[in-house]
């Protein structure tokens, strides 16, 4: 009998030591306004980021992941939920969820896998001194604009004038044009500015490019842009337009080709965010840091399509070229 006793509380001390080394488990938040399928590549490279660091899912940490399937309106609710799940962070995989977020808490660490201009969202106080609970990523870098219209005039060495298609009220927008209009000078190239404020204006944006006679356009990322990629690839391929975006996807959607942050790269660095945070660092403390890692991705199938041929040099340089 004493033994059956024995073995007995053997075997609640054994339960009770599971349950307290599962409630050890460091909890972390995910939120994205898209799908899980849209946002693969990301998902894995921040998955890699984790395991880099020794955190594996369902072993010593939680992922709450919440995806709001390209209902922006459903972000505020899926961050509520993820502040009464008691996260221990909160990662943010674009600029639409970490403002979610921080609406959500003003305690919880929130960390930014990319953000065009953290200080101009409001989001960091400056990215050297975050100041409050939100630090991360940010994709801000010198010379983005400026090596997308270098390599437009690569490709199109008879470049006169270019249109910048963008939306002058979003962060980072003006940094963006300053390095176009910077380099459009020292290349000898006129810029025309098409301010693109609703989804309404991407029709008629494209209209003022053919009428102001621009033979080539950069497209500067925005949530009104982003909201009719398809439509605005099409448009270019429709018109024959040689232009480069800031983001792959729209290379991969059928756009000619894209120079900027290698965006994967930012999401696996996110992880080392989550990593100190769960070791008592507070996101007040950490910097934002800078893209590393930039990519240029060439459809090659898209230049065809629209009659242009890519110099060998050019392609050489390209880190992926979709055939």
């Amino acid at each position: 009998m004493r033994s059956i006793l024995v073995a007995l509380a053997l075997l609640a001390l054994g339960v009770i030591a599971e349950a307290q080394q599962a409630n050890k488990f460091a909890r972390i938040g995910f939120l994205a306004t898209v799908s899980p399928a849209a946002l693969a590549s990301r998902i894995d490279a921040f998955r890699r980021g984790l395991r880099e660091l020794g955190y594996v899912e369902g072993k010593n940490i939680v992922v709450e992941w919440r995806f709001a399937e390209s209902r922006a309106d459903r972000l505020p609710g899926l961050a509520a939920e993820l502040v009464r799940l008691k996260v221990d962070v909160i990662v943010t995989a674009a600029p639409p969820p970490t403002r979610a977020a921080k609406q959500a808490t003003a305690t919880i660490p929130v960390v930014m896998a990319f953000d065009d201009d953290p200080v101009g969202s409001g989001f960091v106080d400056s990215l050297a001194r975050p100041g409050g609970n939100i630090t991360g990523l940010s994709t801000q870098a010198p010379d983005i604009g400026g090596k997308q219209l270098e390599l437009l005039k690569e490709i199109l060495p008879k470049l006169s004038r270019v249109a910048v298609l963008g939306t002058s009220t979003v962060p980072g927008y003006a940094q963006m044009v300053k390095e176009i209009e910077l380099a459009a000078k020292a290349l000898g190239v006129s810029v025309l500015h098409v301010d693109v404020q609703s989804s309404k204006d991407i029709d008629t944006a494209f209209q003022t490019v053919n009428k102001g006679r621009a033979s080539a356009a950069i497209v500067i990322g925005s949530p009104v842009i982003r909201s009719r990629q398809r439509d605005v690839v099409d448009l270019a391929l429709k018109t024959k337009l040689p232009t480069t975006y800031i983001r792959p996807e729209f290379v991969e959607d059928g756009g000619l080709m894209t120079y900027g942050p290698n965006i994967n790269d930012l999401f696996r660095r996110a992880a080392t965010y989550v990593d100190k945070i769960l070791k008592g660092r507070t996101p007040a403390e950490l910097p934002v840091e800078q893209p590393m890692k930039f990519e240029f991705v060439i459809n090659l199938r898209t230049a065809k399509q629209i009659g242009l041929e890519i110099p060998q040099w050019t392609l050489m340089k390209a880190d992926r070229v979709i055939k």
